[in-house]
């Protein structure tokens, strides 16, 4: 594995159900068990998701016209059964708008496209889910 693709983070407990995670350009984001307004794990997830998937769209579509609304949610009900724990159906929703005129006709009509080339090709996050990467877990 070659340094300029690995991508990795660091985490660190604060309290009970309370972390900071830190990526290797310095960033820091706070993440908890849901007790407070911080943001869960799976949220995290959905918002990779979103975020990743976004940031595709957002390249592909912008260069034709600037949108005028860009909202992206993501959801998914969180199952408990024979599998364990884990998320059923995953649904990201684009709410795009693009004004009015020739470039913004030629937006509107590349969006579709550009959502199907993140979710079939481009976003990392949400190719790593559908393909289920394996995951390992190692104690030091």
């Amino acid at each position: 594995m070659s340094a300029d693709n690995l991508r990795s983070i660091s985490l660190t407990r604060n309290a009970k159900g309370s972390y900071e995670a830190v990526n290797a350009r310095g960033g820091r984001l706070q993440f908890g068990d849901g007790g407070s307004e911080d943001f869960t794990p799976v949220e995290l997830l959905l918002v990779a998701m979103a975020g990743c998937s976004a940031i595709d769209v957002d390249y592909l579509t912008s260069r034709i016209a600037e949108p005028t609304r860009f909202e992206v949610s993501g959801g998914a009900e969180k199952l408990s059964d024979e599998h364990g724990n884990h998320l059923g159906e995953i649904t990201i929703t684009f709410d795009v708008r693009f004004p009015e005129g020739e470039d913004g006709d030629r937006a509107r009509t590349r969006l579709p496209d550009a959502v199907a080339r993140s979710r079939d090709r481009l976003c990392t996050v949400s190719r790593t889910v559908q393909l289920s990467a394996p995951v390992t877990y190692v104690t030091e």
